[in-house]
């Protein structure tokens, strides 16, 4: 009778602790996992279950068939790929603008985030954190269509500017040599401001006093940016270079498709528009999700050995 009364009056603790390890961690959690459900639901639903469709790469997919109707085709469409003349072309370009954009544009956001962190006017903090961030509402088309207005070679207001000043037209944007440049330039001015918002919440994190003891000693604002700043935001910035990697051949496809031209497009085509000419206008379904695979696979391969790399130097990586 006693052991009724004590079993039936104990606390939550008290009778999880005779559960299995799973179930005891759901009672004790509840409310974190009440809380996290939506999250975890949008996952389930948007990202985790349409992933059965990767299986038309593997299949010789027609509309007319249908999906479980299409004939098995194995790796066809990926030695197809391979053995393509343009992927080498594919692979360059890809690869280049991926790279361009994390020499370039990813230090940009944390020398950015610095520089505002050293602002004391909070007003003007505000009013040039709030500019920086504008440009990452607008679309591409708006941005492209900016560009043409500025750089075009016929009606361009930097062209006319450099005509009335003496010099020559400069063919800014059907210039091969200079077309990744371009990119990167726009994706910085659209980006980076937007990429401070982290190293900029990371930064807010760093105990005030570990300052205050440095200026006592003596160290000016170079070293205490040098000393205490970076090595405080140094696991963020391992951590969103790691992720980074895992979509280094994801360069934009709506950009690059917008500020594709003839004279660049030798330049231009990487394995989105590849993968959108070839697969998806030419109804070859299953040829484009194979490029699409291929993509996801070399960015799982980098992450992985990014992570490992970091935890060799001692970082906590991402998992």
């Amino acid at each position: 009778m006693n052991n009724v009364v004590e079993e039936k009056f104990a606390t939550p603790d008290k009778r999880s602790a005779s559960m299995p390890g799973f179930v005891q961690m759901l009672i004790r959690d509840y409310r974190l996992y009440v809380l996290a459900s939506p999250g975890l639901l949008f996952f389930l639903i948007f990202k985790y279950v349409p992933m059965w469709g990767l299986l038309l790469a593997f299949k010789d997919y027609s509309p007319y068939m249908g999906f479980w109707e299409s004939k098995w085709v194995g790796f066809k469409y990926f030695e197809e790929l391979f053995r393509n003349t343009d992927f080498p072309l594919l692979f360059r370009n890809t690869f280049a603008i991926s790279l361009m954009n994390i020499f370039l544009f990813f230090p940009l956001p944390i020398i950015l985030a610095l520089l505002l962190n050293e602002v004391k006017k909070q007003v003007f903090k505000r009013v040039v954190q709030t500019l920086i961030y504008l440009p990452h509402f607008i679309s591409w088309v708006v941005i492209v269509g900016i560009c043409y207005l500025l750089f075009s070679q016929g009606d361009g207001v930097v062209n006319k500017l450099l005509v009335e000043a003496g010099y020559s037209k400069i063919n800014f944007l059907s210039n091969p040599d200079t077309f990744w440049f371009m990119l990167t330039t726009q994706s910085i001015w659209k980006e980076a401001g937007w990429g401070t918002i982290i190293f900029l919440a990371a930064l807010s994190g760093i105990n005030p006093e570990l300052y205050e003891s440095a200026q006592i000693d003596g160290a000016n604002r170079w070293k205490q940016a040098v000393h205490i700043t970076l090595p405080g935001i140094r696991s963020i910035i391992v951590i969103l270079l790691i992720l980074r990697m895992g979509s280094i051949l994801e360069v934009g496809f709506e950009h690059i498709y917008l500020m594709t031209s003839s004279p660049v497009s030798h330049v231009a085509d990487v394995f989105d528009t590849y993968a959108y000419r070839s697969g998806v206008q030419n109804g070859r379904f299953s040829f484009a999700t194979a490029v699409g695979i291929f993509k996801s696979m070399i960015g799982l391969v980098l992450v992985v050995l990014a992570n490992k790399l970091s935890k060799r130097f001692g970082e906590e990586g991402i998992y």
